[in-house]
């Protein structure tokens, strides 16, 4: 059963989360987590790295506009918050975009295992050292539902973590069990930073939810009623418009509203 009222428990404790973002999205990532209920700080230097994550609830990592200081940082992090049994979150953006990159990025997965890893189709194959689907740090190609429940639950099970597989239809697994979140937007993509902020949104129930595959269901769900939200909010009026209602549906949205119009169910594996 879905405890909703952790979005409840997101606003009561204010958790402190640690975002080490890009610079296409770091704004709009500090922005959701404050809508939600949480308190966001966008440490970059790898030389306060220790002390950062000490202090948070959760920490986000982002290696999106990489460059070698910033997986340095990420590195950093990933190590404080194992002692202390801190939730980390990965977002391995456009993982597969370029040799570098990828190797950057298994070297960060060899030094720790996050609780969340929350990936698109392409980045997951990219993981997975398959065909990938991406495009830049997109994921355009559709594809079938198996496959991509299978993706994310094969790469949790090679990992030893909670996939999140976002996409019209998000596939949350442990590689025991597998959830699927329907409904959403299909404007998110027309807005730059939403799958970002969606990983942000894990770390910030992550801090709450002691449940990795509880924390990413219930981030994955939020955001999809969020954007459905929003859509109708901005009544067509373009992607500006749709961007704004997005974080004011963040920051309206209700537990027993969320429980209410969240579309989740149990998918066998």
């Amino acid at each position: 059963m879905m405890d909703f009222t952790r979005l409840d428990a997101v606003k009561r404790r204010r958790p402190l989360i640690h975002c080490v973002s890009n610079i296409v999205s770091a704004g709009d990532c500090a922005n959701v987590a404050l809508a939600v209920g949480a308190s966001p700080i966008m440490a970059q230097a790898p030389e306060e790295m220790a002390d950062i994550t000490a202090a948070s609830a959760a920490t986000v990592l982002n290696t999106g506009t990489p460059e070698t200081a910033k997986f340095e940082a990420c590195r950093l992090c990933a190590l404080a918050a194992r002692p202390l049994a801190q939730p980390v979150v990965l977002d391995p953006v456009g993982v597969g975009a370029s040799p570098w990159r990828l190797r950057s990025i298994q070297a960060l997965l060899d030094a720790c295992t996050p609780v969340i890893l929350r990936v698109n189709l392409g980045e997951a194959q990219a993981l997975l050292q398959l065909k990938s689907q991406e495009q830049g740090v997109d994921s355009p190609a559709p594809a079938a539902a198996a496959q991509r429940l299978a993706a994310a639950a094969q790469l949790a099970r090679s990992l030893g973590t909670t996939v999140l597989l976002s996409g019209p239809e998000d596939v949350v697994t442990n590689g025991a069990q597998a959830l699927r979140v329907s409904g959403g937007s299909d404007q998110m993509t027309r807005v730059t930073g939403t799958g970002c902020m969606l990983s942000v949104l894990c770390g910030v129930f992550a801090a709450v939810e002691p449940d990795a595959l509880q924390a990413a269901a219930l981030a994955a769900a939020f955001w999809k009623v969020c954007s459905q939200r929003a859509e109708q909010s901005a009544g067509g009026r373009g992607p500006g418009h749709f961007r704004m209602a997005l974080m004011d549906a963040a920051g309206t949205l209700t537990a027993p509203e969320l429980a209410r119009e969240a579309e989740l169910a149990a998918v066998p594996l």
